[in-house]
């Protein structure tokens, strides 16, 4: 299976910031509605980093609750690896964890159209397999 299904099944909200913002308030974001990570985007709409709560934990042991107040692009991760919709679910989850990444943008032709996380991955994988025992069971059951 593609990174589109789970696209199709988790939606396309897509809720970014700028490397302006301050990490106090992208924090607030984060915790309002449950994500562990935010796209930073320039003024065309293009990536230029992400920045996760383990980002926001390291400034914080290194620079202490002052932190806060500091732009995002101080704290971004700015090398961000991307994915398509046509990318294997296989091959994502393979990247996310040889890359130690728990979130991946999704990109088709030069435009930002999700991101999955590896909560969605691990997700759709049990699905899957879920499926497949099914399957052999009504298989060997005759029912199939």
């Amino acid at each position: 299976m593609h990174v589109s299904a789970i696209l199709k099944n988790k939606g396309a909200t897509i809720i970014t910031t700028r490397p302006d913002e301050s990490v106090g308030s992208v924090s607030h974001v984060l915790h309002a509605n449950r994500i562990g990570a935010m796209l930073v985007l320039n003024e065309a709409g293009g990536i230029v980093g992400i920045l996760s709560e383990r980002d926001i934990v390291r400034g914080l042991a290194l620079h202490g609750a002052d932190v806060l107040d500091k732009p995002v692009s101080a704290l971004m991760t700015a090398k961000v690896v991307s994915c398509t919709p046509a990318d294997t679910v296989a091959s994502v989850m393979s990247r996310m964890t040889e890359g130690r990444f728990r979130h991946m943008p999704v990109v088709e032709n030069g435009i930002l159209v999700g991101v999955i996380s590896i909560g969605d991955v691990v997700k759709f994988r049990l699905a899957e397999y879920t499926h497949e025992v099914e399957s052999l069971r009504d298989y060997v059951a005759g029912r199939g």
